[in-house]
Formats: C-alpha cells, structure tokens, sequence
C-alpha cells in the first residue's frame, strides 16, 4: 500500500511541474536603451556606446541613428547602464547651446532589474569639462601591522586637468551628510528646496585665500587630517608629509605638520573636532565649489521634519558646485542606491570599495582617460561609476598609465 500511495505522490508531482512555466525565470531578455537628448538641446543620438554591466562584466552596444541600442540575449538579472561622449564647444553651440563650452554628456540607470523585452529610456546629462577636479578620495582606513584599526591617514586628491596651470586659492570642500539613517532624502530636498537645487552638507574647508596657490597641468593638490609618514608600522598606509593642507586637528588626536599650511574650517557640524570626517565603511560623499556668497552664511536644517536637535546641516545650491563624486557602502547585501546624497546632475553615478566595512587600505580614484599636451588627462563624464575605481595600491598622485 505504502508503495502505491509512492507512485500516485510521483505522478502528481509530475504533472505538476509539467504545469509550472519557468520561463520568465531563465529566459533571455532582448532590451533597447533608448537615449534622450538633455534638456534644452538636441545632440546626434546616434554611434555612442551604451554599457550595460554586472559583476565586473560589461556589454557594449553602439546607438543606431534614432539613438536605440539593442541587447540581445539578456539573462534576467539586476544590471548598471550608461553612456558618455564628450561635445567640442562648437559642437554644443551648434547643438543649442547657451554658449561655447566643451561638455561632457552622461547618463546612467542604476540597478535596473531586467526580466523581460521591454524599452529603457536613458536621460542624458550635460556638464561643463572642467579643470580642477576630485582625483581621489581615501577614506577606508586600515589595518596596521598589529592588526590595529587606523584611520589618521585619511585624504583628498584634487586633479588640474586642463593645459593650463591654474589658481586654487579659495576652493571650497564640502563633505555631504552621512547619518546612518539619512537626514535628507533626495526626495526630501528636492520637495523643499526644487528640483536637484540643493545637497546637505556636514563640513566645509576651504584652501586659503591669502595667496595664490598654482597647480600645473596635471597636478594634483593634496589634503589630508594628518602631514605625515603614516607608514611606519602600517604597510598599507602612505606617506603624507609631503601633502599641500592639513586640517589642524584642534582635538590633539592626530599629528599634524606645522611645515604644512592650515585649510580653513568653515563649518563644521560636529562638535570637538575638526578633522574631515569620512567614514571608513564608504558612505562618502564630496563636492569642491567657487563662490563669492559668505557660505557661513547659507541656511541650516536640522534632520527633515524636526525643528530642534543636536546636528544642523548646510544647505548648499547645486549651482555653484564645480564637480563631486560619491562613494555608497558596499553592504553584504548590494548596494542601496536610495542612500544617494548627490543629485544626478552633481554625481550621476556612484563607488565604493570592495570591503563592507572599511579598513582595506582602498582608495577610490579616477581612471586616466588619455595623454594631452604631455600630462594626464582623466575620466570624468560626471558619473562616478564610469570614472572611479578602487585601488589597495595607486599611491598619493599616482594615477593609471594611459593605455590606447
């Protein structure tokens, strides 16, 4: 009896996976990434390529003439697209163009899931080539040889990209807020303050005004929490001494350089210290900005809806910002694309390093995009996941050679 009532149970589990369709679960999917124009101009759609990237994996499709590029044969699964190709200045012009300005245009989606034929639109961005951009963030910390967490070597890379040498005096630093539960969402900033119209910020430095401070094509300016040689008993660490700023540490926990000038604090939301606070886990985000505006000044809020507490952040206009880039905490479970802090029209993209919870020694850091003129030049399509990658070994200005 038992033998039988074996048989029948079989039978029925038979015909009943006969029945379920997995299809949906395993068939490839055929998808067109359809790209826009951004707003106020109208640019040739066509030849550019769109990437379409998992895992470290990329697949590359170049746009017809409508502006379509057609994946074929894509497994289900959560994918990054994107695109960039720069504009000459006559070309923008002749685009519709307020003016003459080489520009870079950009767009991205980020973890897209794909699970079927369907059609993506791909809203393009337009941002101004700029000279002075953010080469490299370290913001991971360490081990020491003791297996020691440390974190005193923390620094920001600045990189001159254009051919001319330029003036940095008075270039403003800001960090964005970085609460585990976030102060703001986008969302949040957008309904109070318009749309992509302003970011919260926790801390501003700005390099000093009293004297003209040049960066060679090329060059790079180095500011860090601590001027010094932190590789002593801590392989994977660098020497800093020969940095351009120091943040003064006013709390005594770090050693800072007297040989190196002071960038000055503007404003700082924590209170008893004054060191750039960048969490080691990832969760960073940057932008450098011009502005004859007294920033002391500019509105402050406390977290969204409370009137009262014991942080208050900056609200600063996207206006003014000359570039940013933002890295996002690898968590154990992926990414959590809503924890952006920038707007796409600041960092269309985003980091991060491959440990979930700092301490590696990474640094993320832009790739080199071509030589120009005899210096680097590097990738800077205003989409982080585009133009940054994370490094255990690309040293203080250092940066990739240029491959053709």
């Amino acid at each position: 009896m038992k033998l039988k009532h074996n048989i029948l149970l079989a039978a029925c589990l038979l015909l009943f996976s006969a029945c379920v369709d997995f299809d949906d679960a395993t068939q490839a999917s055929s998808v067109t990434v359809q790209l826009l124009s951004p707003e106020g101009i109208s640019v040739d759609l066509g030849g550019h390529p769109v990437t379409m990237l998992i895992g470290g994996q990329s697949t590359i499709v170049t746009s017809d003439a409508e502006g379509k590029a057609e994946f074929r044969n894509i497994i289900p699964d959560v994918y990054d697209i994107s695109t960039s190709w720069s504009l000459s200045a006559a070309e923008y012009l002749a685009a519709g163009g307020d003016e003459a300005v080489a520009m870079t245009l950009s767009g991205s989606l980020k973890s897209q899931m794909i699970k079927g034929s369907e059609v993506l639109n791909l809203q393009l961005q337009a941002a101004p080539d700029r000279d002075i951009i953010i080469g490299k963030v370290y913001f991971a910390g360490s081990k020491d040889n003791n297996n020691r967490s440390y974190m005193a070597g923390k620094y920001i890379e600045l990189f001159n990209q254009s051919d001319d040498s330029v003036d940095v005096s008075g270039l403003y630093i800001g960090m964005t807020e970085s609460e585990s539960t976030q102060a703001w969402t986008l969302q949040n900033l957008n309904d109070t303050f318009g749309y992509q119209q302003a970011i919260l910020l926790k801390q501003i430095y700005r390099i000093p005004a009293d004297q003209p401070y040049w960066v060679e094509p090329g060059g790079t300016v180095l500011i860090c929490n601590s001027a010094t040689d932190h590789t002593d008993g801590n392989d994977n660490e660098n020497d800093l001494s020969d940095a351009d700023f120091e943040v003064k540490d006013v709390s005594g926990n770090y050693q800072n350089n007297p040989a190196v000038p002071a960038m000055e604090m503007i404003y700082q939301v924590y209170t008893g210290t004054s060191v750039m606070n960048l969490v080691q886990s990832g969760l960073a985000g940057v932008v450098i900005f011009r502005t004859e505006q007294n920033v002391s000044d500019w509105q402050k809020v406390y977290k969204f809806g409370k009137s009262t507490g014991l942080l208050q952040f900056v609200v600063c206009p996207t206006n003014i910002i000359q570039d940013g880039m933002e890295s996002l905490t690898n968590k154990t479970t992926g990414i959590d694309v809503t924890t952006k802090r920038l707007h796409d029209n600041i960092d269309a993209g985003y980091t991060y390093i491959n440990a979930t919870s700092g301490w590696n020694g990474e640094v993320v850091y832009r790739k080199t995009k071509a030589l120009q003129n005899g210096h680097k030049v590097l990738v800077d399509t205003n989409n982080s996941s585009n133009d940054f990658q994370a490094s255990s070994t690309i040293k203080p200005r250092e940066y990739d050679d240029y491959e053709e």
